[in-house]
């Protein structure tokens, strides 16, 4: 298995090479041309590497990509091809290897990992039992593609996701999330005449903010964010409209049952005030549990490779990770580029570390499948 780290480093120029391909395929997840267009990009090295090309299979639209090695029941390895960067945005952060830093829009979240993913199997001999899906839309909550996930988890016995990492750490926990959002409705009235007339929707909101609020349980992990807040139209008129939207962030599937069942139970406190709720949970959390003995084994690996510890870590963003894990199926998160600066102008990959990581994913998916390394010259591509 410390082959696999030869391997790695002896085709670090040809992955940073094939980053840059997909990088340069900008994919903002508003536009399905450009998503389609980075998906035949990342067709095209994902047939190089593994000599098979993908099933392209249409969601609402959205092109998702899967190639099944067999039954494709052993491992399943989950990325995503869209970012969330416009299309130009090359103009002002273009593709660039410098000082030890990849940069370029949408690199570290999560093109690097995509050709990583590639890389890694390119490494192995056999890939029967491996399955690989990428999908389109994760960036904006995986609408189209989350049927096609959850039912790629369920036929296989482990999910691997090629997601970023900040820092190095795996993620080994990642909590639940739901999104609502609060149509108030009053009455309107002129502020300066007759004020006792209207039902004031900024005051009924201030209500309902604080009654949110009070859901959070930071003992338990679990924090009920209000965010975005409306009312309003003028200064001298009683407003009879408001909007709130509430983030909800959950380490466990109770806390995430408790807070949505409060939320649906929420009243108006001023007479004559209504609200309407919608949305509710969206995806499940990703227990330790879920991922406890996979990281056992990456640990291992990433140890006899030769390099050092591998740390876990629990975070609060979501990611299709969670739908795996939702359905039951062992799932183990972060295995892609390791850097920083997610969806902001710092976007950054760390270049020495490309290699250990395309290793440890070579090395899981071998031990997971039983798959023998290729021969001497390492590699299809």
């Amino acid at each position: 298995m410390p082959g696999f780290a030869t391997a790695s480093a002896a085709g670090l120029p040809r992955l940073i090479a094939d980053i840059g391909d997909l990088v340069r395929a900008e994919s903002p997840s508003a536009d399905p041309a450009a998503v389609a267009a980075c998906a035949r990009v990342a067709a095209g090295i994902g047939t190089r590497l593994t000599g098979t090309a993908p099933e392209w299979l249409d969601s609402s639209g959205r092109p998702q990509l899967r190639w099944r090695f067999g039954a494709g029941d052993r491992v399943l390895l989950l990325g995503h091809f869209d970012t969330v960067w416009p299309v130009g945005s090359l103009a002002t952060h273009p593709f660039e290897v410098a000082g030890g830093r990849l940069t370029g829009p949408g690199c570290f979240d999560m093109k690097a990992g995509v050709a990583q993913l590639f890389h890694a199997l390119s490494l192995l001999d056999d890939l029967s039992g491996v399955s690989v899906l990428l999908t389109g839309d994760e960036e904006i909550g995986a609408p189209a593609s989350r049927g096609l996930i959850e039912a790629e988890a369920r036929r296989t016995q482990a999910v691997l996701v090629l997601e970023a990492s900040e820092g190095g750490a795996l993620k080994t926990a990642r909590k639940g999330v739901s999104g609502y959002e609060l149509e108030i409705t009053g009455r309107a009235a002129h502020a300066g005449l007759e004020p006792e007339r209207g039902v004031n929707t900024t005051t009924e909101l201030a209500h309902q903010v604080l009654a949110l609020s009070a859901l959070a349980d930071p003992a338990a992990g679990t924090t009920v964010t209000p965010t975005v807040a409306a009312s309003g139209t003028t200064r001298n008129t009683v407003p009879d409209t408001a909007r709130l939207q509430v983030d909800v962030r959950v380490a466990t599937a109770a806390e995430q049952a408790r807070v949505d069942g409060a939320v649906r139970g929420l009243a108006p406190v001023l007479a004559g005030a209504s609200v309407e709720l919608s949305g509710g949970p969206d995806r499940p959390p990703l227990p330790a549990s879920a991922s406890a003995e996979l990281f056992r084994r990456a640990r291992g690996h990433y140890a006899e490779l030769g390099f050092g510890t591998l740390r876990g870590v629990a975070v609060g963003g979501g990611s299709d990770g969670n739908l795996t894990a939702g359905v039951g199926t062992p799932t183990l998160d972060g295995l892609g580029a390791v850097g920083g600066g997610a969806h902001a102008d710092d976007e950054h990959v760390i270049v020495a570390e490309l290699p250990r990581r395309t290793a440890l994913v070579a090395a899981l998916v071998a031990s997971l499948t039983g798959a023998p390394p290729t021969g001497p010259d390492r590699g299809r591509g």
